[in-house]
């Protein structure tokens, strides 16, 4: 059952000039945007002044994130549930967040999942979920936001990929698959799109510190390695030899969000200490 909570300031003001503003009245729909990168996007571009649609499965969590982030400034935040697997909830979700706060002139595809398994092990269920979340739903969400873009004459769909879309890494064969695959779609559709107002561009993080990274870390820990030594195999494809943080991939997708990013699509943009050129 899809549910709706907001939280509506005054409408978002350019207080700050529009360099400051950019985004200011824009309305933003952001997958995933409870934790992790998500979040950090979602602060973001509240920071740039537009309204935020956070989507989730979890409703608690939402609800944490949509008052931690009405907190930031003269904008509007709505948690939206929407379970990604499944496309009624998708469209349902799309138009609770159009009518909160209008018509959506930003998407960030940014949730996902990174089942781990050899391949001989890995069941067509777990393969397909990875496909349903990881990229038929951005499909889904550029279709239905496609027309909104359109009418306001501004468009910037990020979808947040991977490293594992532009290389490949072992024993994460549906999420390699499924991140080439993300930035397949969005290489067509900027292409289809771009004389256009809307431009389309994928983001591409290295390993980052979130739970995503986490679970990484707690599955090489299986084979006998100290949490350490886990996050030393991680890190170690990584020249600057760290974590990248959700920040720095927050920061990317909010240049691409702003007007100023207009001449940029089709891209995929790795933010990845060098680990990929």
């Amino acid at each position: 059952m899809q549910t709706a909570t907001a939280e509506t300031t005054n409408d978002a003001k350019d207080d700050g000039g529009p360099l400051q503003q950019p985004l200011a009245g824009r309305h933003a729909l952001i997958t995933g945007g409870n934790r992790g990168i998500g979040a950090a996007i979602a602060e973001h571009l509240a920071d740039l002044g537009a309204n935020i649609t956070l989507a989730a499965r979890d409703e608690n969590a939402l609800e944490g994130q949509r008052q931690k982030l009405s907190a930031r400034g003269d904008i509007a935040v709505s948690a939206q549930t929407m379970d990604l697997r499944d496309p009624a909830s998708i469209a349902d979700g799309v138009a609770a967040a159009r009518d909160s706060h209008g018509p959506i002139a930003v998407l960030v595809n940014n949730a996902g999942i990174a089942p781990a398994a050899p391949l001989a092990k890995l069941d067509l269920k777990t393969w397909q979920e990875t496909f349903d979340i990881n990229v038929q739903a951005a499909f889904l969400l550029c279709q239905a936001v496609q027309s909104d873009m359109q009418d306001l004459g501004y468009g910037r769909i990020i979808n947040v990929a991977s490293t594992a879309g532009l290389r490949g890494y072992p024993f994460v064969a549906a999420y390699v698959a499924s991140k080439h695959a993300v930035i397949g779609l969005t290489r067509a559709l900027a292409l289809e799109l771009a004389k256009g107002p809307i431009t389309v561009n994928a983001v591409c993080p290295g390993y980052t510190e979130t739970e995503m990274a986490a679970n990484a870390i707690a599955n090489i820990q299986e084979s006998g390695k100290s949490e350490a030594e886990a996050r030393a195999i991680l890190t170690r494809g990584n020249p600057q030899g760290r974590l990248i943080q959700p920040d720095e991939v927050a920061a990317t997708v909010a240049w691409l969000c702003q007007p100023s990013s207009g001449a940029i699509t089709g891209q995929a943009i790795a933010v990845a200490g060098g680990e990929v050129m």
